[in-house]
């Protein structure tokens, strides 16, 4: 179960990092990754959560919305631990950029995350034992030169999986690329880009101000692709060995 020792401050963000258990696949199917989406909108939440209730009560919002986002209904309900400003999912990893709203936030909302999630997965596979490394890494973002850099590397993560040397050295092909993250389901990076994804997970208000609208994060995200900059100066803010 996913745990830190350290104090977080309210009001601050943290760029955070979940890996599987010895880099293992934490998802292995797309249903993985919607259940993942589904964590990490539910478990935001002080009160506990009533996992089988609530998927009920949302299949039948959505009906009735003919095709809404299935979570919006339940939204404002929730005692929210964190804002969850970014996330991108990656198959055997987390990325989160979150603002810390309650004492203990942070620290509470990973501890449901990992054994909500963790509990699923269990099951679904018949396995047993922890499905995440027992403490997840944190960094606190100080500046807005930081608070860019995080937001474009955590959208940029999934290039990855086209291009496998890119941290190391560039972008090969940012056109391959930038088609990629466009068609890339499991992040935030469309709705910040106006096309409606998982639009009630994150709260983008500040981060899409910040960076001018939609046009202003698409811009922000080509520029990273097409200059192919370099990241080991942010090794530490990235979170990267």
């Amino acid at each position: 179960m996913p745990y830190r020792k350290e104090q977080f401050a309210n009001d601050e963000i943290y760029h955070v990092i979940l890996r599987g258990l010895d880099n293992n696949l934490i998802f292995k199917d797309t249903n993985d990754y919607y259940r993942g989406i589904f964590s990490i909108y539910e478990f935001n939440n002080s009160n506990p959560v009533e996992i089988l209730k609530r998927r009920r009560a949302r299949r039948k919002e959505k009906k009735r919305e003919k095709g809404g986002d299935p979570m919006s209904a339940a939204f404002d309900k929730r005692d929210r631990f964190v804002d969850v400003q970014c996330f991108c999912f990656m198959p055997n990893h987390i990325h989160l950029l979150m603002k810390q709203l309650k004492d203990g936030g942070i620290t509470k909302f990973m501890r449901k995350v990992g054994a909500g999630y963790g509990r699923y997965f269990n099951t679904k596979y018949k396995r047993k034992g922890y499905v995440f490394q027992n403490s997840f890494r944190a960094v606190c973002i100080g500046d807005d030169r930081q608070l860019q850099t995080v937001f474009n590397y955590i959208h940029l993560n999934p290039a990855s999986l086209v291009d496998p040397g890119w941290k190391e050295n560039g972008i090969n092909n940012p056109e391959k690329v930038g088609k990629f993250l466009e068609d890339y389901k499991w992040s935030s990076y469309l709705d910040y880009i106006g096309r409606n994804n998982f639009s009630s997970v994150t709260e983008r208000n500040f981060l899409a101000d910040f960076l001018g609208g939609a046009r202003g994060c698409d811009l922000s995200m080509k520029d990273w692709i097409k200059y192919k900059k370099a990241l080991i100066e942010n090794q530490k803010l990235l979170l990267e060995d």
